[in-house]
C-alpha cells in the first residue's frame, strides 16, 4: 500500500475491454453480411452476448476499490461500500476446465466473487493488498 494514494483499484484490463468492443463491431458487420435467417439469428445472439459482456466490463470499472474506510464493489446497479469490520476476505481455489483457478471472495451482507478477469490481477495478490488496507 502506498501512503500517498488515497485508494487502490482493480478492474478488467482496458485492453481486454477494447478487444470485446472490437469483436462486437466485427460481429455486427458479420450480422449485416448474413443471408439466411438462421445465420442471422446465430450471429445476432453472438452480437448481443459480446455487447453485454463488453458493456458490463466498461460500466463496472473499477470493479473493486479499497481505502482506509473499507471496500467498494461496482456493479451494474451501482456501487456498494462496506466498512472493513463487515468484510471477510478469502481466496478459493477451484478446478475449471482441467486447471486450478483462484477467486477472491468478499463476504459482507452478500457474497461477492471476483476472478482474475474481474480484477486484472492475481486474486491472492489482491487479497494480500486488501488485508494490508484493513490493518
Amino acid at each position: 500500500m502506498d501512503e500517498a494514494n488515497e485508494s487502490q483499484q482493480w478492474a478488467t484490463p482496458a485492453g481486454l475491454v477494447v478487444i470485446g468492443w472490437v469483436l462486437t463491431a466485427a460481429a455486427i458487420t458479420w450480422w449485416f453480411a448474413t443471408e439466411s435467417p438462421v445465420d442471422g439469428l446465430f450471429v445476432g445472439v453472438l452480437v448481443l452476448a459480446l455487447a453485454a459482456a463488453s458493456a458490463h466490463a466498461t460500466i463496472c470499472r473499477p470493479r473493486l476499490s479499497a481505502n482506509r474506510d473499507g471496500v467498494t464493489i461496482r456493479g451494474l446497479r451501482g456501487r456498494r461500500h462496506w466498512p472493513w469490520p463487515a468484510v471477510a476476505i478469502r481466496v478459493r481455489e477451484h478446478r475449471r476446465f482441467g486447471r486450478e483457478v483462484q477467486s477472491l471472495e468478499l463476504d459482507a451482507d452478500v457474497l461477492v466473487i471476483l476472478t482474475r478477469l474481474d480484477l486484472g490481477a492475481d486474486p491472492q495478490d489482491v487479497a494480500d493488498a486488501l488485508r494490508t488496507w484493513r490493518s
